[in-house]
């Protein structure tokens, strides 16, 4: 007679929390929605944070690289080679400003704009799919509630990896 095996202990009640794990969770809900996007960034050719880049660029114009860094949530480094390998596929330029040649403006090129242009209609089917899925007033509101959590809690530059 075969003897069943007993289940893992408890986890150590020392080790327990009172909450659940909300960046996790956070990064799981990122997950399950990026990857209806997936399929249309790789059939054009763009990475997750190419594409992040390039709709802030489309929605605000020309950006400074620290308020990409920000507004993308990259890490400054990250968006050094990131900006690099977009100069070198003509999708940004990136500009000294006359009156402070410290600063730099990073904008679209014809290129970016015209593959933005092919990729919004793509972009907004997805939209929809996912507002089908799960209905158009918990995506306001799902919105809503991330928008209020970002400001409340603020929407600063990832750490320095």
């Amino acid at each position: 007679m075969r003897t069943a095996i007993p289940p893992s202990p408890p986890a150590d009640a020392a080790l327990a929390f009172e909450q659940r794990n909300l960046p996790l969770l956070l990064l799981q809900a990122r997950e399950s929605v990026i990857r209806r996007f997936r399929p249309v960034l790789n059939a054009n050719g763009v990475t997750e944070q190419q594409w992040r880049i390039l709709r802030v660029l489309a929605e605000l114009g020309p950006t400074e690289p620290r308020e990409l860094v920000r507004l993308c949530a990259l890490s400054s480094p990250s968006l050094a080679g990131i900006l690099g390998r977009m100069e070198a596929l003509d999708l940004v330029v990136r500009e000294r400003l006359e009156a402070d040649q410290r600063r730099v403006l990073v904008s679209m090129t014809a290129a970016s704009r015209a593959l933005v242009k092919r990729l919004a209609p793509q972009v907004d089917a997805v939209y929809r799919e996912i507002e089908a899925q799960v209905g158009h007033d918990f995506l306001q509101e799902l919105q809503g509630i991330l928008d209020r959590l970002t400001g409340t809690l603020g929407t600063g530059a990832p750490e320095e990896e």
